[in-house]
């Protein structure tokens, strides 16, 4: 698997047997939409947006699609990752919700109450700025060092919970790579609110993956430093392990960057699997990406006694969308053929994420009920997970397995 492969558009890879099928939403960085395609790459539906991303969508199992914006005209636009509004909009694209914050960034999570929990970037006070380390001297944003706020905001556009990074990281623990500015302390990119309230989340520029206590506001766990490079997109098992990926970016010692996913046991610290391209420099997204645990129904030899099935990849500055098993072979893979002009990164095929929903997911009762209409599909040759598992089974004992 060579840089090569990012010539072919489409999907180039496709093993339908080992799969977990459905459909995967994406957002090219320089685009105003969001795409939904199946699995042959065909594009089933679209969302066209006012605004470009900053920087991703999701489908929520309501079947609208919540979708961060970039504002061209807010104050920190030029940051990488600068959103400034959430807009949540039906199939159709009619606006259901909307929440606008200049200072909005990356990412949400909607939580199961219907409220939002958002990332946004606070002045620091110079008096914790001046303590913190690391970081280029002299590289703050006009004299400011700006963190992060976490706000859980209602659908009437009230702020009913917040987290203030400044409060409670570590001046001389939580410390600046090196090779970055001071213009932001952490750049969180990720804020996952976990069952029990509590938020995963992960610091980009302090190249730590944090468990953050909602009751008081305390880090509960931190891991990473020494060991990743600007991270992405940590998710929690149901093993209670996190599986992240590490983009490689800004490592000493390293003469060519990789990336690689790691899964990391937080009662531990030990990182209990990964995986890398091979080589392992093809795979290397320096910036944004994301790594998704798919369900694994379709084991035909049952359970391996593990959390972890296949993996949705996001390699976002190849374009590049891929899926492997546990044991790292790729059985899908698919290469943006939309190309945008950006400010900041010439004509690219980048997206910031991907998801894959699969046809058991409420939020494609949409796409359903269009396919239903025309004829593509009929509620009874409409494939279930138990289906597929039954499919895979059959198929494997026509081969002698």
């Amino acid at each position: 698997m060579g840089f090569a492969r990012t010539r072919l558009t489409g999907v180039t890879i496709n093993s339908s047997l080992k799969t977990y099928s459905g459909y995967t939403l994406f957002t090219p960085i320089g685009g105003k939409q969001t795409l939904l395609i199946d699995m042959e790459g065909q594009i089933a539906h679209q969302w066209k947006m006012g605004h470009r991303p900053g920087l991703h969508a999701e489908l929520l199992a309501n079947g609208n699609l919540l979708y961060a914006g970039h504002l061209p005209e807010g104050p920190l636009a030029s940051l990488t990752g600068a959103g400034g509004e959430m807009l949540e909009v039906d199939w159709n694209g009619k606006l259901v919700w909307k929440y606008e914050d200049p200072y909005l960034h990356h990412t949400f999570c909607r939580m199961e109450s219907g409220n939002t929990m958002a990332v946004k970037w606070v002045k620091v006070p110079k008096e914790i700025a001046q303590k913190v380390k690391g970081g280029i001297p002299g590289s703050e944003r006009e004299g400011i060092m700006w963190g992060d706020s976490f706000q859980e905001i209602n659908l009437d556009g009230e702020i009913v919970w917040e987290w203030l990074s400044y409060e409670h990281l570590k001046p001389e623990v939580d410390t600046i790579c090196p090779a970055c500015s001071r213009e932001e302390w952490t750049g969180a990119n990720t804020c996952e609110v976990l069952p029990d309230g509590n938020i995963l989340t992960s610091f980009m520029k302090t190249n730590t993956i944090a468990i953050i206590d909602r009751n008081t506001g305390a880090i509960k766990w931190r891991w990473g430093q020494g060991e990743v490079g600007h991270p992405h997109h940590p998710t929690k098992l149901s093993n209670g392990n996190i599986l992240l990926l590490d983009n490689g970016r800004h490592c000493t010692g390293l003469s060519i960057g990789y990336s690689r996913l790691l899964e990391v046991n937080p009662k531990t610290d030990k990182m209990e699997w990964n995986y890398m391209g091979t080589p392992w420099c093809s795979f290397f997204s320096s910036i944004m990406g994301s790594c998704q645990p798919l369900p694994d129904p379709y084991d035909p030899f049952g359970p391996k006694g593990r959390a972890l099935g296949n993996i949705l990849v996001c390699d976002a500055t190849t374009g590049r969308i891929f899926e492997i098993t546990h044991d790292g072979e790729i059985i899908w893979e698919y290469v943006n053929p939309l190309y945008h002009e950006t400010t900041d990164f010439g004509r690219t095929n980048m997206m910031s994420r991907a998801y894959r929903y699969g046809p058991e997911y409420e939020g494609l009762r949409g796409l359903r009920a269009v396919l239903i209409k025309f004829g593509r599909v009929t509620p009874e040759k409409s494939e279930t997970a138990e289906g597929k598992k039954a499919r895979v089974r059959s198929r494997l004992e026509d081969l002698g397995y």
